[in-house]
């Protein structure tokens, strides 16, 4: 009796077996658990990292420098817990920049929400002939006291480390700058921040008191001709 259920057309067949081992059958059609119209774990679904979304900035360029990670650690039952913060500095070298800071128990993932963070806050810094600051200017953050100079051309970065970044991912050609009280490089970011914030151009200043940028040129005792000329080359 059971060789006639087994010989009905349509059921299904022993796969081709070796001898001394026993046949086997597939749950789809001979196409077992990873074939048939199922296509097995890895089959017609498709992968899952494939579907991963995509960071565009919608055809802008930025510049990414990071700055400092720490790692921190908390002992909990079984040994140590390890976690990571990331202080990032990004810009697009015309005049805007920001800094953010991340937290996460991996590297990559601190440096992502930092970036993020900094993307957010992003401000735009006016510059002179898109190489050197206005003006000189001052910034204090906790025990951080920087002090930032415009310079002639050629000059190049004069700065330490986070200030740098800060400077390489604003534009800035040709700057120099003091830090004293600390080397923390939050406090130091922070501090460059608060001094960049307070740069004004002549161009702004001109418009906020009703006159032309040539008459604020001249006070400084440069000539008629030579205020006209240095007026027409501001754009900011």
């Amino acid at each position: 009796m059971a060789d006639e259920v087994q010989n009905v057309e349509g059921a299904p067949e022993a796969a081709p077996t070796t001898e001394g081992q026993a046949p086997r059958r597939g749950r789809g059609g001979g196409g077992g658990r990873d074939g048939g119209n199922r296509g097995g774990r890895d089959g017609g679904r498709g992968r899952r990292d494939d579907r991963r979304p995509r960071d565009e900035e919608g055809g802008e360029e930025l510049i990414e420098k990071l700055v400092h990670i720490n790692r921190v650690s908390k002992t909990v039952k079984g040994g140590k817990r390890f976690g990571f913060a990331a202080l990032v500095v990004v810009g697009d070298g015309k005049g805007r920049a920001g800094f953010g800071h991340g937290k996460a128990r991996e590297v990559p993932e601190a440096i992502s929400k930092a970036t993020a963070a900094a993307k957010k806050a992003m401000i735009r810094v006016p510059l002179r002939d898109g190489r050197t600051l206005h003006h000189d200017g001052r910034g204090h953050f906790g025990a951080g006291n920087v002090t930032l100079r415009s310079a002639p051309a050629g000059t190049g970065i004069i700065a330490g480390g986070p200030m740098r970044a800060v400077f390489e991912s604003l534009g800035v050609a040709d700057v120099v700058t003091k830090s004293v009280g600390t080397s923390n490089p939050y406090n130091m970011i922070r501090a460059t921040f608060e001094a960049l914030g307070e740069q004004t151009s002549p161009k702004s200043v001109a418009q906020r008191r009703g006159k032309k940028v040539s008459d604020l040129i001249k006070r400084g005792g440069v000539s008629d001709r030579a205020a006209e000329a240095e007026a027409a080359a501001v754009t900011e």
